[in-house]
């Protein structure tokens, strides 16, 4: 049998991104399934180029496509202003590199995504896109993540592959209904990712969970150190958004617990209020390292998605807020709201301004939480196994 080739963004500076990218590899070794992560070195400029064409035509209404532009203001900071903060930036992001090329196996590197169409055949014997926002309208305009550069010979797979968002654009919309159609087996990480389905090419299609949660924690320690990083009782925070009640809120749990706030700051985009309400900002955290501050952190307050999957896995007591404070169409939130109704946990969204110790009081059953994601993980891996035979 041929490989399986692995469409993701194993290469994105971003915790959750990097480590659910991995995650897939390391699902279809565990069923013994030969593969590896296609290498886009050598088109990423191909894709980069149809992405920034949308972002410039699409309105920036929406808190999603301004946060966009947060980032890119961000990337440009970084390389125009020499400050303290570049300079910590720049050595993060070559830990995020060294993770990628110690983890991943990569492909040969192809020139163009018409040069990968035309060795798909020969090469492989399937193509999986999953997971994460890969589906956003950016990247369903630059035409990778869905998959139709693969020849209707070669088997198609999307397993938790999400849209980020509950509603497509009119034009995105057509483009969707295209690609659904053609790609033979689908697993949407959201429902509302399964309803987008079933609205715009008629197919009814299960939601399976986020890759990284094919893992208990226990496996998830094959990949981080043992021994706690930072050894004193903390809190720890992870906010991709910029949302000052958040942190408030985190300051205000350090006074009633009397512990220190470690904060991985400045991530997506440069956020000024990241800068003054915690003790320790560590810039030198690789995604395995990331693991391990969840897993030995007394409390954890996060607006990501990733975050909360992994203190439901390390069974932290953990508060997790919108990133988006508007309730739109476009708003991500929808992926928090299938992770907690997944595994049955209540009242884990806060928007900043709760009574710390009304919600301290709040319990959260990981022994029924892990036990609905242990069936989870048994429907995960059999649509993976039933998709590729």
């Amino acid at each position: 049998m041929k490989k399986i080739a692995i469409v993701s963004c194993y290469f994105q500076h971003n915790y959750g991104s990097m480590l659910q990218a991995l995650a897939t590899q390391m699902a279809l070794d565990k069923l013994g399934i030969e593969n590896e992560t296609i290498n886009i070195e050598g088109f990423r400029g191909e894709i980069k180029k149809s992405k920034i064409k949308y972002f410039v035509k699409a309105s920036l209404t929406s808190d999603i496509l301004a946060s966009k532009f947060g980032m890119a203001k961000t990337v440009a900071r970084r390389k125009l202003i020499k400050d303290d903060y570049s300079l910590k930036s720049r050595e993060r992001s070559k830990l995020f590199d060294d993770f990628y090329k110690e983890n991943f196996r990569l492909s040969q590197k192809y020139n163009s995504i018409t040069e990968l169409s035309s060795k798909c055949d020969s090469n492989y014997s399937a193509v999986l896109v999953g997971s994460d926002q890969l589906w956003l309208p950016a990247n369903i305009a630059a035409d990778y993540y869905t998959l139709s550069f693969v020849p209707k010979n070669v088997n198609s797979v999307a397993y938790a592959t999400s849209f980020g968002q509950s509603s497509l654009p009119s034009d995105i919309s057509k483009k969707a209904s295209v690609f659904l159609k053609n790609i033979k087996h689908i697993g949407v990480r959201e429902e509302s990712g399964q309803k987008l389905v079933k609205q715009l090419a008629g197919r009814d299609v299960p939601v399976v969970c986020d890759p990284t949660l094919l893992f208990s924690g226990e496996e998830w320690l094959k990949i981080q150190k043992i021994e706690p990083i930072i050894t004193e009782p903390y809190i720890l925070c992870y906010f991709l958004g910029n949302n000052p009640p958040h942190r408030e809120f985190a300051k205000r749990l350090r006074e009633a617990t009397g512990l220190k706030i470690v904060a991985l700051v400045n991530l997506d985009e440069y956020v000024k209020s990241d800068n003054d309400y915690a003790d320790f900002t560590p810039y030198d955290v690789n995604p395995a390292d990331f693991l391990n501050l969840i897993r030995n952190a007394s409390y954890v307050c996060t607006d990501s998605f990733h975050c909360s999957v992994f203190s439901i896995l390390y069974r932290k007591i953990f508060f997790t807020f919108r990133r988006y404070t508007r309730n739109t169409k476009s708003s991500t939130n929808s992926r928090l709201d299938t992770l907690f109704n997944m595994v049955g946990i209540d009242n884990r969204i806060f928007y900043g301004d709760e009574d710390v110790t009304n919600v301290l009081n709040q319990k959260i059953d990981f022994e029924y939480a892990n036990g609905r994601l242990a069936k989870e993980r048994e429907k995960g891996y059999e649509f993976i196994k039933e998709a590729i035979k």
